[in-house]
């Protein structure tokens, strides 16, 4: 059995549909326990991730746990998963682990969730992703109202990747011992700016829309509004400041599973009914 934490989320969901796909003995854990849009055969499972106590239950007979980072209760999941017999667990971290950035709030949580894998005894490879194309998902209510779209750090080209792509390196991580002790940095195809993606969404959309470029003042305005002030920070430290690229094209996907990752465009043709 192989556990998936996260299942209903960007990364989860498609994880959970591949393994399903592969005929994989698949066990989806969500706050829920619901089973609304899992492939047939799939157990559902509800555990809270900042409860270690809900999760105990989902891991008897797991072999292999994909796991979500930030959450107070990793600590004890890792040791009730070892205690459980469980083998292997694969954690979704990003780029920005690898700058060892304790005093960045979104770096920190990501060391710390690394930092407890390392120490569980369990073999481990981290996913380190650049920034989500389903990001992309917070301009809809901009696109719905209108031709405009603002855009916050103008100027960060990013290699945006697919979830998609993101699963399917889940996938391999958690099915064989090829990347046991790994961190595999995972980029999408193409170095991109905000407005070359609002250009191919609109494309994907079949409208003209027109992006916007914040200012830093504005910029950090509108996001502190939708997270706290610590997170906001984080960001502006690697996209104004610099000290995370994500620029860089990688062919660690194409390495790990044998394709190449899909392109912005890809994601937005598919996702367009959701704008």
């Amino acid at each position: 059995m192989i556990l998936v934490t996260g299942a209903t989320g960007n990364v989860g969901s498609e994880l959970v549909r591949a393994l399903a796909e592969a005929g994989e003995p698949v066990r989806a854990l969500s706050r829920s326990g619901g089973r609304d849009g899992l492939p047939a055969g799939v157990q559902a499972a509800a555990g809270d991730l900042n409860r270690p106590e809900t999760v105990r239950g989902a891991l008897d007979g797991v072999r292999a746990m994909f796991l979500m980072p930030g959450y107070e209760g990793q600590r004890a999941i890792l040791a009730d998963a070892r205690a459980a017999g469980v083998e292997r667990v694969v954690l979704l971290s990003a780029r920005s682990a690898g700058t060892g950035d304790t005093g960045n709030a979104v770096s920190a949580y990501l060391i710390d969730a690394e930092e407890a894998v390392r120490a569980s005894g369990l073999a481990w490879t981290f996913l380190r992703p650049t920034s989500f194309m389903s990001n992309a998902l917070r301009l809809a209510d901009q696109i719905r109202a209108g031709d405009t779209v603002r855009v916050p750090f103008p100027d960060a080209y990013t290699t945006d990747i697919d979830p998609h792509d993101i699963a399917r390196c889940a996938q391999c991580a958690l099915l064989s011992d090829a990347y046991t002790g790994h961190a595999l940095e995972l980029t999408g195809p193409e170095a991109l700016l905000p407005a070359d993606r609002v250009r191919i969404l609109g494309k994907a959309l079949g409208r003209d829309l027109l992006p916007v470029p914040l200012g830093h003042a504005e910029a950090r305005a509108e996001l502190e509004a939708q997270m706290p002030k610590p997170y906001v920070d984080a960001f502006f430290s690697f996209f104004v400041d610099g000290t995370l690229d994500e620029s860089v094209v990688l062919p660690t996907v194409r390495e790990v599973t044998g394709r190449a990752p899909r392109t912005f465009e890809q994601w937005a043709r598919a996702h367009a009914g959701e704008f």
